[in-house]
C-alpha cells in the first residue's frame, strides 16, 4: 500500500506544509496509529497533485500591475466549515470580511491568520493580496478526516486540516503556516518557480522566509525574540518541537535531515529538504542586520523574487547573486546590508 501511494503522489507536485517525504517516513513507522495518519493523509494528498502541477503549468509570468492608483490595504476574506468533507467546493459559509468571532476557534485562527499575512504584505510591500490585484483570500477549514496537512490549491483557496493529534494538531493555529502556504500563491505570480531540484527548494524556502516574517510581524518580533521554528503552533507529539528550524536547518524534530549548508546539499532531494540551505542563509543575514527582518532582509528577498531576471529554474547561486545584487543597488555597495548578504550566502557555502 504504501509503495502505491508512493507513485501517486510522485507524478506532480503539491504545496503542502507537511512534505511527502516525512509522510512517507511516519507511513512505516511501527506505530500503527501514526502509519495510519501519514497514509491517510498521503492517501488525500495524492488526489490533488496533478491539478495543482496544471495550474502552475499553466501560468504564465506576467508584469505585476500598475502602481499609480493604488488602492487596498483591506483584505476580502471568506472562512468555510468543510465538515469533514474531501471536496475542494467550499462549503459552509461561517465569517465574512468584517464580521466578529464565531464560536469555531478554527474559523477565528484562519481569518486572522489570513488577515495577518494581508496584513504583513501590505504594510511591508503595499502588495494587495497574493496577486497585488485584491485576490479575496478563501480559507477552508476541517477538511477532511483527521487530515494532517494544509495547502494553497493555486486557485485562492487554503484548506486546513484538523490533524489527528500525533502528527499535526489544528493547523489553523499556525501563523506563519498560513504566511508559508499564501506565500507560495505570491511566488507563484512573481517568479512561478519550477517546482523540482534547486529551484523547487527555493520555492520553498521563500515561503517559509516569508512565513516567518508573518508570524514575527503579527507578534511584534525582532530578529533575536523570534525562534525561526516554522510550524511550532501546529505539531502534536511525533513532530515536536516543530517541522523546520531556520536557525538550524536538521535540529527541528526527531525527523529533520535538512542540511544546513551545501557540504550536506542531496542531490535530488525533496524540495523540502535543501530548503534549509537557503532558509538558514536569510537567517544570518536578518540577525545580522538586527532589529526586524522585515526592515532590509526581507525587502531584499522580496526584490529578488520580482526580478524578472530570476529565471523558473533558478539555482541558489543565481537567486544568491539577485538578492546581494539588489542590496547593493537599494543601500550601496559597501553597506552593511551588502555585507550581510555576502556573509549570509557564504555561512551556507552558496559560491557568489
Amino acid at each position: 500500500m504504501i509503495e502505491a501511494i508512493r507513485l501517486m503522489t510522485a507524478r506532480c507536485v503539491q504545496h503542502c506544509i507537511l512534505p511527502p517525504s516525512l509522510l512517507h517516513r511516519l507511513a512505516r513507522s511501527d506505530d500503527d496509529a501514526l502509519r495510519d495518519a501519514a497514509l491517510n493523509t498521503l492517501a488525500f494528498d495524492g488526489r490533488f497533485r496533478l491539478a495543482r502541477a496544471e495550474s502552475a503549468a499553466s501560468l504564465l509570468r506576467s508584469p505585476r500591475p500598475a502602481t499609480f492608483a493604488r488602492i487596498g490595504g483591506r483584505p476580502q476574506r471568506t472562512i468555510y466549515d468543510q465538515q469533514g468533507s474531501e471536496s475542494q467546493t467550499p462549503g459552509v459559509v461561517m465569517r465574512v470580511e468584517g464580521q466578529g468571532p464565531r464560536e469555531d476557534q478554527a474559523v477565528n485562527q484562519a481569518y486572522d491568520g489570513l488577515g495577518a499575512t494581508y496584513s504583513f504584505y501590505w504594510a511591508v510591500f503595499e502588495r494587495d493580496s497574493i496577486d497585488d490585484a485584491g485576490m479575496p483570500l478563501l480559507g477552508l477549514t476541517h477538511y477532511g478526516q483527521r487530515y494532517d496537512n494544509a495547502f494553497w490549491d493555486g486557485a485562492g483557496h487554503m484548506f486546513f486540516g484538523d490533524g489527528d493529534g500525533r502528527i499535526l494538531t489544528q493547523t489553523t493555529a499556525g501563523i506563519d503556516v498560513i504566511g508559508h502556504e499564501l506565500t507560495h500563491g505570491v511566488t507563484q505570480h512573481e517568479a512561478n518557480l519550477t517546482y523540482s531540484g534547486q529551484s523547487g527548494a527555493l520555492n520553498e524556502s521563500v515561503s517559509d522566509v516569508f512565513g516567518i516574517q508573518v508570524k514575527q510581524h503579527a507578534l511584534g518580533q525582532d530578529v533575536h525574540s523570534s525562534d525561526w521554528l516554522i510550524g511550532a503552533d501546529i505539531v502534536g507529539p511525533a513532530l515536536r518541537p516543530a517541522l523546520r528550524s531556520m536557525k538550524q536547518p536538521g535540529t527541528a524534530n526527531p525527523y529533520d535531515d535538512q542540511p544546513a549548508d551545501m557540504s550536506g546539499y542531496v542531490p535530488g532531494g525533496d524540495v523540502h529538504l535543501n530548503s534549509g540551505i537557503p532558509n538558514r542563509a536569510f537567517y544570518v543575514v536578518a540577525t545580522t542586520l538586527g532589529g526586524h527582518a522585515w526592515d532590509a532582509a526581507g525587502p531584499i528577498w522580496y526584490a529578488a523574487l520580482a526580478d524578472l531576471r530570476l529565471r523558473r529554474n533558478a539555482t541558489f547561486r543565481d537567486f544568491a547573486r539577485i538578492t546581494l545584487r539588489h542590496a547593493r543597488q537599494i543601500y550601496g555597495t559597501a553597506s552593511d546590508q551588502a555585507h550581510a548578504v555576502q556573509q549570509g550566502w557564504e555561512a551556507v557555502k552558496v559560491q557568489l
